[in-house]
């Protein structure tokens, strides 16, 4: 029910994953408003994108050319710091080299501040920070569909994605369409949802309803109360106001990162797309009100995008309420994207829960009602896990941040606004760095090498020093090596691997030489 990324992800999923079993046991129907556009302002999404268009059986040069894609490999974060001599860092896709059993943090922060002059934590732990600097891609042209050099995600126009997503669907999976807004639910004696009433005049039954009707919830939330459990007291940011702003020339440089830059009452995203950019002020309406969000967006515009015509341009603001669903499955209902719930932009979390949720729903699709309890169950713990994990890690950008220049940031990093969760492992941090015991699960959402690269490309420093280990003469070896390692892997990147631009125009250009 609903479509957009969400729906027609889940949709997609489920089907092929029936056409993998092959009994023809499943159909899947997606019901669709036709008077509620698409938020296209362009997103960013995890690596873990590539396996689902994998799964569902899409070609990657279908999503360059078709979804103005690009290729995203973390994010560089700007002036979240609040440092002196620390205007920036990166949070790349890629581990640390040899991260099983080494853990860099150990040796970096027992390298000390002045041996660690003019080079970041990213730039010791993993070629691909010297791969963004440069501003090159993860692959060489050339190579495989979905194949890569260092590990990367995408940026794409939504809309487009969720259009590329409908005819894929529908042409080649089996996906049944209907487009009409839901009039009535009907429930059967159990509680269950025993079909939809459209405004067509049409009624839909269904064993399983997938609440994808974004913000409204109109199954989980308006029809079974499922609450949303708000999480503004954690994060406060609660409105958006997005652009999309053109490229002064068709072959600008593409950004091989989310670009996040702080300003004093939340932060810009800037996504670069293959024709274009999306940018957007994510704020606290608490804290800056409409007019003075818009003021300081049009600002970055202009100094980003000089000579542009700002009054040329859409800006659109989108409020959402910080929260997830108490419940995300009830009887025969399930919710996934808005619907089950949203916190924020940062780290672009959004899209890969709606990945893990449908995975789910594919791989255990119920047989029967009394299987379909004991899935539900399982669901709700594992997507409770991780939109706790998902709040604490978020949190983690504000709370060890020195800037105090609004009351926005005061707050953001007072102690008393910290999950309880966030306060002990940051306690323990202060003697030993995160490592494996931090994400102990195996379908962790961010590793523990994310919270290294947060923590000290922020310039978090211990209140103990080095141990034992790091003092370890065969150990520091053994970790010079990795180092040395990560050099010559960069090196090598840097003669070998194109330009973002040049590899995302290579894949249109081989498109329409195959065309004509």
């Amino acid at each position: 029910m609903g479509g957009g990324t969400a729906g027609w992800i889940t949709a997609s999923v489920v089907a092929a994953e029936s056409l993998k079993r092959g009994d023809g046991a499943v159909e899947v129907v997606l019901i669709e408003s036709p008077d509620i556009p698409i938020i296209g302002v362009g997103e960013g999404t995890w690596p873990s994108m590539r396996m689902t268009l994998q799964r569902i059986g899409l070609a990657e040069d279908e999503l360059i050319r078709e979804c103005s894609a690009s290729f995203k490999q973390g994010t560089r974060f700007r002036a979240w710091s609040g440092l002196p001599g620390n205007p920036e860092y990166i949070h790349p896709f890629s581990l640390p080299l040899e991260y099983s059993d080494l853990n860099p943090a150990k040796y970096w922060l027992a390298l000390g501040d002045d041996n660690r002059a003019g080079t970041s934590f990213a730039d010791l732990v993993t070629p691909q920070a010297r791969v963004i600097e440069l501003g090159l891609a993860p692959k060489q042209a050339g190579a495989p569909q979905y194949a890569f050099t260092v590990n990367y995600g995408y940026h794409f126009d939504a809309a487009a994605f969720a259009g590329l997503l409908h005819r894929h669907a529908v042409g080649k999976l089996g996906v049944q369409y209907i487009a009409g807004n839901v009039e009535g639910i009907e429930s059967d004696v159990n509680g269950d949802i025993a079909a939809v009433a459209l405004d067509t005049g049409e009624r839909v039954p269904g064993d399983l309803f997938v609440d994808c009707t974004g913000q409204k919830a109109l199954l989980i939330g308006a029809h079974y109360g499922s609450p949303l459990a708000s999480v503004k007291d954690v994060l406060f940011n609660d409105r958006a106001i997005a652009v999309q702003v053109p490229y002064a020339e068709p072959g600008d440089p593409i950004a091989p990162v989310t670009l996040s830059t702080a300003l004093p009452h939340g932060w810009i995203w800037d996504i670069g797309l293959g024709s274009r950019r999306g940018v957007g002020y994510v704020h606290s309406s608490a804290h800056a009100d409409e007019e003075k969000a818009l003021e300081a967006l049009k600002t970055y515009v202009a100094e980003t995008s000089p000579g542009i015509d700002l009054a040329g341009l859409g800006f659109r603001t989108i409020p959402f309420e910080p929260g997830y669903r108490e419940r995300f499955w009830i009887g025969n209902c399930v919710a996934v994207g808005l619907s089950a719930g949203f916190i924020e932009p940062l780290e672009a979390s959004a899209l890969v829960l709606i990945e893990q949720s449908a995975a789910i729903i594919g791989e255990q699709l119920p047989r029967d009602r009394e299987i379909m309890d004991v899935v539900a169950g399982r669901f709700n713990d594992r997507m409770r896990y991780h939109w706790l994990r998902i709040v604490e890690f978020l949190k983690l950008h504000y709370a060890v941040s020195a800037r105090e220049d609004s009351d926005y940031w005061k707050e953001n990093r007072a102690r008393e606004t910290w999950p309880a969760s966030l306060r002990e492992k940051i306690t323990l941090w202060q003697q030993q760095p995160p490592w494996h015991d931090d994400a102990p699960r195996l379908d962790e959402l961010f590793p523990s090498a994310s919270y290294q690269y947060v923590l000290y490309g922020m310039g978090f420093r211990p209140r103990y020093g080095a141990t034992g280990e790091a003092r370890d003469e065969r150990m520091r070896e053994r970790a010079d090596e990795v180092f040395h390692g990560v050099r010559m892997k960069a090196r090598q990147m840097a003669r070998l691997l194109p330009t973002t631009r040049e590899l995302v125009d290579g894949f249109c250009d081989s498109a329409s030489l195959r065309a004509e």
